[in-house]
């Protein structure tokens, strides 16, 4: 099955799950600063990743999929991830604030689908902080997500 990892990473943690991901798919993996016109003919699973800004994914995994033509994805598989605040440790402000505008791999996921993508998964991967690092045992969790991904 050819994989193809789409992701943009503002300070590193993304990318790092991309990787992770990629390792666990079998998939190469592209920088949306860099995928520009991908060729996605010879793609059997596409799987998109950002972090999470104001609830959507950044601008150049945003151009990447208005780039996409509309039945683009017609036959193929699916997934995406995001890298987010866990909820469950936040104040009330910021909980609400997630609740409102949720999360980038939802967004993306509906995207994908209107484009004709079958979607397979979704997933939220922690960081700790706006510029991370990483909760524990995330990069392990991401290959084993993206292995999953198979099954």
């Amino acid at each position: 099955m050819n994989s193809l990892v789409i992701f943009y990473s503002t300070f590193g943690n993304t990318e790092k799950i991309a990787r992770a991901i990629g390792e666990g798919a079998g998939a190469n993996v592209v920088n949306a600063k860099d995928a520009g016109n991908t060729d996605l003919s010879s793609v059997d699973l596409l799987i998109v990743g950002s972090p999470t800004l104001g609830g959507r994914p950044t601008k150049p995994v945003q151009d990447f999929l208005n780039n996409i033509p509309a039945d683009g994805l017609k036959g193929k598989s699916v997934a995406c991830f995001d890298t987010r605040f866990e909820e469950a440790v936040q104040g009330f402000g910021l909980k609400l604030v997630l609740k409102t505008f949720k999360y980038a791999a939802e967004k993306m996921g509906e995207i994908l689908s209107a484009k004709g993508g079958d979607l397979k998964a979704t997933a939220g991967f922690f960081v700790l902080g706006k510029e991370g690092p990483l909760k524990e045992g995330e990069i392990e969790r991401a290959r084993g997500w993206g292995k999953g991904l198979f099954q």
